[in-house]
């Protein structure tokens, strides 16, 4: 029975007495330790003093809540414990240097969606564990060790692979601890279900919006069948549906200020994301290059993200490279 597998015997048999492995469940181990923290302050809501309210901008210019501060405070004080060499947050404007002899460096975002705790909807943990570089955090996504994120909704769960598929694993709220209710999850290969912030539609690249004209189409449009649209604004809440029923995810690179180079962060959102979604059959690119082949350039570096079932991503991709092959055919 998958309940009776709880995340810490997992980790457990996931080192094998590896020195590398141990690092990176130490640091896993950590991120579930404090996501229980953060679920019970989200649980309690205004009664813990979480309004939702901004306190300011974080260093790359993002609105900050209350809920993001007290989230980042309490997953580094649960990092304390694990020996990394350096450590970068959304909410920190440089990386933390530590043990430079350690085996791995760890990259987060300590709450995913805080435009959502005013109105009760989900939001979420994202993290990676990468191996320590000379140069950390300079690697393509594809060295990612692990990556997982955790959702808190009306039940909390916890997404997590170790590079051999996805696992999930839900809070059993009165043990305290994860339970696994789902292993080695599979995306479905094609589905009629996508999700885009549609009021953004005059600021897309042609790609884009062709495609969400096609699925708007409906069965008599090139997809032959009919579509649901959703949005969450919420990374983690937008990847949970996704790896329960499939789908696509596109928050595109547009013409607004602040977003010609897409607004997700590389490092500890695209990354992490893109690795579960391939890990679990689907895949993730920004349109015309795959996610875990880019390399950060700086550590807040944002991209555009297209995830989800894999099909739907080729679609959208092909789309993008018609278009470029297009216009530079109409140079010559």
């Amino acid at each position: 029975m998958t309940g009776d597998l709880t995340l810490i015997r997992h980790t457990n048999r996931y080192t094998q007495q590896d020195p590398l492995r141990s690092a990176v469940a130490a640091a896993i181990n950590a991120f579930a330790s404090a996501s229980i923290e953060i679920s019970e302050l989200i649980g309690r809501g205004a009664l813990a003093g979480i309004t939702g309210r901004s306190q300011g901008r974080n260093a790359d210019g993002d609105e900050q809540k209350d809920l993001d501060v007290l989230a980042d405070q309490i997953v580094r004080h649960a990092l304390k414990s694990v020996p990394y060499a350096a450590c970068v947050s959304e909410e920190a404007a440089t990386p933390e240097i530590g043990d430079p002899s350690a085996l791995i460096s760890i990259a987060y975002d300590p709450l995913d969606g805080s435009s959502n705790i005013e109105t009760n909807m989900t939001v979420g943990t994202i993290f990676s564990v990468l191996p320590h570089r000379r140069s950390p955090f300079a690697g393509p996504g594809s060295e990612q060790l692990a990556a997982g994120f955790v959702v808190y909704g009306p039940q909390t769960s916890l997404v997590l692979t170790l590079g051999r598929g996805v696992d999930i694993f839900t809070l059993d709220r009165a043990e305290r601890t994860y339970r696994l209710i789902r292993k080695q999850v599979q995306i479905p290969v094609d589905t009629a279900e996508y999700a885009i912030n549609a009021s953004n539609y005059r600021h897309w690249e042609q790609p884009v919006r062709d495609f969400i004209e096609d699925c708007l189409a409906g069965v008599s449009g090139p997809h032959r069948k009919n579509f649901n649209m959703r949005w969450n604004a919420s990374l983690v809440a937008e990847a949970y549906r996704i790896l329960t029923r499939g789908g696509v995810f596109l928050y595109p690179s547009d013409a607004r200020e602040g977003y010609t180079e897409g607004r997700l962060r590389l490092l500890y959102e695209a990354h992490p994301m893109a690795l579960i979604i391939e890990q679990a059959g689907g895949a993730a690119s920004t349109g015309r290059e795959r996610i875990l082949d880019l390399s950060p350039k700086a550590i807040h570096q944002r991209v555009p993200l297209i995830m989800g079932s894999k099909f739907k991503v080729q679609h959208i991709d092909h789309k993008h490279l018609r278009q470029e092959s297009a216009h530079e055919s109409g140079k010559r």
